[in-house]
C-alpha cells in the first residue's frame, strides 16, 4: 500500500527547491502571505516591509510562509478616466488571485496585506470564500499634508479644481495644494473607503484592535504586521476559520461602525458582497435598518474635519466600538481573530472618550442622531440606492434633470459652468454592466463643491462615489439604465425628487409615461466586447447585490 507520505514525495520536491528541510513538513502549517506592495499608488508604495515583519514572524511562531502577489488599481491616479472602471473589477481580481493561490497551492492559512480601496474588499471576499484561517493587515493611513494651517488629502486637490475654474483659487495656491496633499506612503487619510473597510474590519473581529487607523510610515504599524502572522498562527493551531467569525451580527457590527465614523458609500457595495462569499443573509435594505439606530459619533472627513491619524489618536475604532457597546448597539458576543469576543476585547477601553479631543462624541452629543448612507427606493431606483446625507442642511431636492450618458460628459458640462443651482444631475450608463465598472464620481462631485454647488445641486447616477464624495449626491442606482432601469428613462428637464428624509428618489412622471418610454427604450451596444471589462459587463450583478460575478454561485468550502 502507498503511504500517504510517499504519495506526497513530488510534491515536497517542489519545495526542497526553495530551501525547504524535511523537519519543515512536520508540524509547520503552510501559510500565504498575500502581499498588495506595488509602486503603482501611495496607498501600497509602503507594504512591503509590512509583508517581510510578517513573514519574519511567521517562521519565528514555526509556520512556512508562502509569498504572492496581488494587483491593485490606484483609484486616485485612475479618477476620471476610462482606468477607474477597472477599479471594482480589481475588487474580483483580486479575491480571485488569493482564492486561487490558498485553494490551489493547499494553504493552511494567509496573512492577507493591502492598501488601496478594493484591496481589502476583495482580500476579504477571498478570506471568506477559501475559509482557511486568515487575517487582515491594513497598509496604513496616509498622514495629511497641510497648506495654510489646513490638513489636506487628497479630496482636497479634487476640490481645488473646482475652485479654481470659479475663480475662487489662484494658480499659485492650486499647485501648492497639488504638491502637498499626498505627502507620503499609505491610503488617503479621511475616512474615505481604504479607512473605512480598515475600520470596518476591525469592527467584524478580522484585524487587529487599533490596526485599522495606524499610519503607514509609524513604526507600530511594522509591529501590528508582526503581531497579525502571530496571532493567525494561533488561529490555525485552534482552528478558528473566517466563517466562524463572519457571521450576520459581526457584520451588523461593522456597519454600525461605518455609520459610527461616518464611512464611505462604497462600504455598502462592499459589505453586500462580503456577506455573499461568507454565505450570510445580508442585503441592502438591512443597511437601512442599521442606520436608523446608530448615530453619527466621529467628526472625520470628507464631511467633517479630523482625519484617520487623529481618530487613532483619540482612541481608535475600540473606543467607538466601546461606546457602541456600551449603548446596546453592537454585538458583544461576537468571536474575533484573537479568539476573544468583542466585549473581552474592549473590556480595558474607556466607557466615555477622552475630554481633551472631540474626534469621536459621546452619544449624548453625537453629530447626528442617525447614520448618514440613507437608502433610498421609489420608481427611479426600485431595487434601492444609496445617498451619503452628513454635512447637508437640508438632503431634499427638487429640480430639472440634467441628462448625461457619461462621467466625461457631465464633467465637461460641469467644467464649463453650465450647471446651476436647483439642477439635478444624472450620470447613467456607468453602473457595474453599463461602464462597465462602475466608475467613481469624484471628479464631477469636488467640482461641484469647489464652484460652491455641493448644497444646491443634486447628482444621481449608477455609478459609485469615492469615499471622499459629500454633498446631495445618490449612487448604486439600480437598475442600471445598461439593463433597462428608470434612469435610463430620464429625459432633459424632467423633475427628480432626491428626500432622504423619506428615503426617496422620484421620477416625477405618471406611471402611463413611464411605461411608454421603457417599450420604446432599446439597450445599447457594449462599449467593450473583448478583455477583463467585457467580462465583467456580462458577469455582474445588480449593485444591490454587491455587483458581484457569481452571483447564483454557491462558494462550498474545499475539503481539507
Amino acid at each position: 500500500m502507498v503511504t500517504e507520505g510517499v504519495a506526497r514525495a513530488p510534491n515536497r520536491s517542489m519545495y526542497y527547491a526553495m530551501g525547504y528541510k524535511e523537519e519543515d513538513f512536520v508540524n509547520k502549517p503552510m501559510v500565504g502571505v498575500a502581499n498588495g506592495h506595488s509602486t503603482i499608488t501611495p496607498c501600497n508604495s509602503g507594504l512591503q516591509p509590512l509583508a517581510d515583519a510578517a513573514v519574519s514572524a511567521l517562521q519565528a511562531a514555526h509556520a512556512n510562509p508562502q509569498i504572492f502577489g496581488t494587483p491593485t488599481i490606484s483609484d486616485g491616479m485612475s479618477m476620471g478616466t476610462e482606468g477607474m472602471k477597472y477599479s471594482l473589477i480589481s475588487r474580483e481580481v483580486i479575491a480571485d488571485c488569493i482564492e486561487t493561490c490558498v485553494n490551489g497551492q493547499w494553504l493552511d492559512g494567509v496573512v492577507v496585506i493591502g492598501g488601496c480601496d478594493k484591496n481589502m474588499p476583495g482580500g476579504m471576499m477571498a478570506i471568506a470564500r477559501t475559509n482557511v484561517p486568515a487575517i487582515y493587515v491594513y497598509g496604513g493611513t496616509i498622514k495629511p499634508g497641510h497648506y495654510k494651517g489646513q490638513d489636506l488629502t487628497i479630496v482636497s486637490a479634487f476640490e481645488a479644481v473646482g475652485e479654481f475654474t470659479a475663480g475662487r483659487l489662484n494658480e499659485s495656491d492650486f499647485k501648492e495644494i497639488e504638491k502637498r496633499s499626498c505627502p507620503g506612503s499609505g491610503s488617503c487619510g479621511g475616512m474615505y473607503t481604504a479607512n473605512t473597510m480598515s475600520s470596518s474590519f476591525e469592527a467584524l473581529g478580522m484585524s487587529l484592535p487599533f490596526s485599522s487607523t495606524m499610519a503607514n510610515e509609524d513604526r507600530e504599524k511594522i509591529d501590528s504586521a508582526a503581531e497579525s502572522a502571530r496571532v493567525l498562527v494561533e488561529a490555525i493551531r485552534q482552528g478558528l476559520k473566517p466563517r466562524d467569525i463572519i457571521t450576520r451580527k459581526s457584520i451588523e457590527n461593522a456597519v454600525a461602525v461605518i455609520m459610527a465614523v461616518g464611512g464611505s458609500t462604497n462600504a455598502v457595495l462592499h459589505f453586500l458582497a462580503i456577506a455573499h462569499a461568507a454565505g450570510v443573509q445580508w442585503d441592502i435594505d438591512d443597511f437601512e435598518r442599521v442606520r436608523r439606530k446608530v448615530p453619527v459619533i466621529c467628526d472625520l472627513k470628507p464631511s467633517g474635519k479630523y482625519v484617520a491619524t487623529d481618530l487613532h489618536k483619540a482612541g481608535g475604532i475600540p473606543q467607538v466600538m466601546k461606546i457602541l457597546l456600551d449603548a446596546g448597539l453592537i454585538h458583544g458576543d461576537c468571536m474575533t481573530i484573537t479568539g476573544k469576543t468583542v466585549a473581552e476585547m474592549l473590556s480595558t477601553i474607556p466607557a466615555q472618550p477622552r475630554a481633551d479631543q472631540d474626534v469621536i462624541r459621546p452619544i449624548s452629543k453625537a453629530l447626528y442622531a442617525q447614520g448618514h448612507l440613507a437608502i433610498l427606493k421609489g420608481n427611479l431606483s426600485p431595487e434601492g440606492c444609496v445617498a451619503k446625507i452628513t454635512g447637508l442642511k437640508n438632503p431634499v431636492i427638487t429640480g430639472p434633470a440634467r441628462v448625461f450618458d457619461s462621467e466625461d460628459a457631465a464633467m465637461q458640462a460641469i467644467m464649463d459652468r453650465a450647471i446651476r443651482a436647483g439642477d439635478v444631475v444624472v450620470i447613467r450608463y456607468e453602473g457595474p454592466r453599463g461602464g462597465p465598472g462602475m466608475r467613481e464620481m469624484l471628479a464631477p462631485t469636488s467640482a461641484l463643491i469647489g464652484q460652491g454647488l455641493g448644497e444646491s445641486v443634486g447628482l444621481i447616477t449608477d455609478g459609485r462615489f469615492s469615499g471622499g464624495t459629500w454633498g446631495m449626491v445618490v449612487g448604486h442606482v439600480a437598475p442600471e439604465a445598461a439593463v433597462g432601469g428608470p434612469i435610463g428613462l430620464i429625459q432633459e428637464g424632467d423633475a427628480i425628487t432626491i428626500d432622504a428624509h423619506q428615503q426617496l428618489i422620484q421620477l416625477n412622471i405618471s406611471d402611463a409615461e413611464m411605461s411608454a418610454r421603457k417599450a420604446a427604450w432599446r439597450p445599447p451596444a457594449p462599449r467593450y466586447t473583448r478583455g477583463v471589462l467585457a467580462k465583467f459587463a456580462k458577469l455582474a450583478a445588480s449593485a444591490s447585490r454587491g455587483a458581484v460575478t457569481d452571483p447564483e454561485l454557491s462558494q462550498p468550502e474545499i475539503p481539507r
